[in-house]
């Protein structure tokens, strides 16, 4: 039996779709549509991002997941302007997904901020903006603080332009999303976050449903990013875990394939990433992957030995990340 996908809204619905239905996507509160897989360009290779952009709107992708740090935006744009000429699609046919960075937080500097990313991208406006993380650079300093309500408000005045679809955050913590949704009159329409089989942060996703508030995954493959360095006590890398490597052999799907179908079983879409087209086709064959209870109960139960948070630049900020979510 195929498990359910949860479309998120307000108020949360559940509903199972049929194994054909699986790249439907997940609505969230602006009445807008986010694909639930998506392909991410963190740390592409610089030689290959707009040919690996390009491979993935041809292999089926239409959500695609960039930002302002990783400094490859007008690489992406030329790989988006590619496959959309290509392939006959509108822009309307895909979705685009880019964030804020931290020294752009100033309200005076937000907008420039969006007029930058869209010119990178070649693109008149975006399907969802995302605050990239709660801190800022301060005007006076350059020191990182925590800094993310009035540049929140200055976003919502561009939300109002047409210019970004929907808004939202990254990296938040329990009381910083709070202070968000209390004090302002827009609500995220999704909250991007790491989460894998070593990190479900399971409880912090159902409070998501409950809020009507989207959730994306990035990092879904966990320690196999390359990113990470490696420390001692980290767990196996995710792709090579015995019970990953159980539940593939026994589904005929690869490891990678079981990891996007357990994020998107439990609710959230993911943005795997890679610069292969091979990777590239098989992130995607995801979608002919099917899980069963009893395995996405066996992935579940993964963090009970091996628990960890690999993308945490908490002592790099000094300013301390993720409060509340220690346990998650």
């Amino acid at each position: 039996m195929f498990h359910a996908i949860l479309l998120l809204s307000a108020p949360v619905v559940a509903e199972a779709l049929g194994s054909n239905h699986l790249q439907q996507p997940l609505t969230v509160p602006a009445f807008t549509k986010i694909p639930s897989l998506g392909f991410g360009t963190w740390n592409l290779d610089k030689d290959n991002v707009s040919q690996a952009v390009s491979t993935a709107l041809h292999t089926g992708y239409r959500h695609l997941d960039c930002a302002t740090a990783y400094g490859n935006q007008k690489a992406v744009g030329k790989g988006i302007a590619h496959g959309l000429k290509s392939l006959d699609l509108n822009r309307s046919d895909i979705w685009v997904t880019s964030k804020l960075w931290n020294d752009h937080h100033d309200p005076s500097l937000v907008q420039e901020a969006l007029d930058q990313t869209l010119q990178e991208l070649g693109l008149d406006y975006l399907d969802l903006w995302l605050m990239h993380w709660p801190v800022g650079n301060s005007p006076d300093t350059g020191k990182i603080r925590l800094d993310y309500l009035d540049a929140w408000h200055a976003m919502e005045k561009v939300y109002m332009t047409g210019q970004v679809r929907n808004i939202g955050v990254s990296n938040f913590s329990p009381a910083q999303l709070k202070d968000i949704i209390d004090n302002s009159t827009t609500k995220p329409a999704v909250h991007q976050m790491e989460i894998h089989p070593y990190l479900p942060q399971s409880e912090w996703i159902n409070y998501h449903k409950e809020l009507g508030i989207a959730v994306t995954a990035y990092s879904p493959f966990a320690n196999t990013n390359p990113t990470y360095t490696p420390s001692q006590g980290d767990p196996p890398f995710l792709l090579t875990n015995a019970d990953m490597l159980a539940v593939a052999a026994k589904r005929g799907c690869t490891t990678a394939q079981v990891a996007l179908v357990w994020g998107w079983n439990r609710g959230h879409s993911v943005i795997p990433k890679s610069s292969h087209a091979s990777h590239i086709k098989e992130n995607f064959g995801a979608l002919d992957c099917h899980l069963e209870e009893d395995d996405l109960d066996r992935i579940d139960e993964i963090s009970k030995t091996y628990l960890k948070r690999f993308n945490n630049p908490s002592k790099g900020y000094g300013v301390r990340l993720f409060r509340g979510l220690e346990d998650a």
